[in-house]
């Protein structure tokens, strides 16, 4: 697409938060997602990592849609935003989960004070990305963090060793979540990724979700900007139901291919079995059921994932008067929910899609595989059982789900 030709799709005619407005941004986007799509399984395949793809993104104006118009943005509603995430992960898991920390954080931004945003939102505008560096391996105390903060003559310094870097060997930019000794609780230092004494690792080695860059990232005395520390807030907010449905949206966008890949092999397949029909495939009534029942899982998956999407919606929607913890509510409960049904009904979807062909489906060269391999990658990152739990006491005792916000040792581990 030329830059003219670009340029000319970037207005949104109509109605904020309207079907119509949505079918815009689609149209926006839909031709470099299908550029993306190109090539995704020879990338998992030999292991390419979607740098250019990245870049392709960012060309098109997408890691800015949800910047304020106070700062310049033309800003799309959350439901918009994980809709076109879902149709990005459909044509690339790998690359629409690597931006997960990337929006998370324009998020954060827009609750900071406005030096905050005013330093940070033009990086944002201009194309610059974040990744993230928040977790690490083991040894550090539920609540904190091995990764330090240190006061320096020469100022703040950085030091430390994360894993689960999602998206960071792309990035422009890190939040990295560090403590400071004699300070309560943990901060975020946001450090350029390129600084002398970060190095980020391309370690990870789960089953799936390969190119996600989700590996190590190493952090020796990096100089912070005392302005680049935000203290980190624990209290009940919207950032979890946020980071979930990204993840929910990348699992749906999965679905997705799997369907489509589903239709395409049983469309296009000639052989047939001693123990079947003898029709072709695609005029087999058992097999249109299997497709259908496959299409259907995902279908339901989609939808409840848009409606959690729709409730974050009204959480910030100032007309509805929420108070903070009703607007809470209203958002956790519904993104739990959905995080309860929806992984369940993707992994069967994908594990189905063996049952619509025969042997040659497990050859390698297809990487079927990667699709369930992808989804339960995804679905792994937060239990399902402690999410039900969690549902399960609000509704039989009213207890306002609530989160440690934290990853580390339990009390008592040896």
């Amino acid at each position: 697409m030329s830059t003219d030709a670009l340029e000319s799709t970037l207005t949104i005619t109509a109605p904020y938060g309207s079907e119509a407005a949505y079918q815009q941004l689609s149209a926006r986007f839909s031709e470099v997602f299908a550029r993306i799509a190109e090539g995704t399984r020879e990338r998992e395949q030999q292991r390419i990592l979607p740098f250019e793809q990245v870049q392709w993104l960012k060309d098109a104006g997408f890691t800015t849609l949800r910047v304020p118009a106070s700062h310049g943005g033309d800003p799309v509603s959350h439901e918009h935003l994980f809709r076109l995430l879902i149709e990005l992960s459909a044509a690339d898991s790998n690359v629409s989960h690597l931006l997960r920390s990337h929006f998370s954080f324009v998020e954060t931004i827009a609750l900071q004070p406005q030096e905050f945003q005013d330093r940070w939102f033009p990086r944002v505008l201009a194309g610059e990305i974040f990744g993230n560096a928040a977790t690490e391996r083991g040894g550090n105390a539920l609540g904190s963090t091995n990764t330090k903060l240190v006061k320096t003559d020469a100022g703040w310094v950085l030091r430390g060793e994360k894993y689960y870097t999602t998206g960071s060997i792309f990035a422009d930019w890190v939040v990295v979540m560090a403590t400071t000794d004699g300070v309560e609780g943990r901060q975020y230092a946001v450090v350029d990724r390129h600084a002398q004494g970060v190095e980020i690792l391309d370690d990870w080695d789960g089953f799936g979700q390969p190119l996600t860059g989700t590996g190590t990232a190493i952090f020796t005395d990096v100089a912070v900007d005392e302005q680049n520390i935000i203290q980190r807030k624990v209290a009940s907010t919207l950032e979890p139901a946020f980071f979930q449905l990204c993840l929910l949206s990348v699992l749906v966008g999965i679905g997705k291919a799997a369907r489509d890949e589903a239709a395409r092999i049983v469309a296009t397949r000639t052989r047939t079995f001693n123990t079947g029909s003898g029709a072709l495939f695609k005029d087999d009534p058992q097999i249109q059921e299997l497709v259908g029942r496959l299409a259907s899982n995902v279908f339901a998956a989609e939808s409840i994932v848009v409606s959690a999407a729709r409730d974050l919606d009204a959480a910030l929607d100032p007309s509805l008067g929420l108070d903070a913890e009703s607007a809470f509510l209203r958002a956790e409960l519904a993104v739990q929910q959905a995080h309860v049904a929806a992984p369940k009904l993707v992994l069967d979807a994908t594990s189905e899609l063996f049952d619509v062909t025969g042997a040659s489906a497990v050859s390698t060269s297809k990487s079927l595989d990667r699709f369930w391999r992808n989804a339960r990658t995804v679905a792994t990152h937060n239990p399902v059982a402690f999410k039900a739990r969690s549902v399960g006491d609000y509704f039989i005792n009213g207890t306002i789900p609530t989160g440690l916000h934290s990853i580390g040792e339990a009390k008592g581990a040896k």
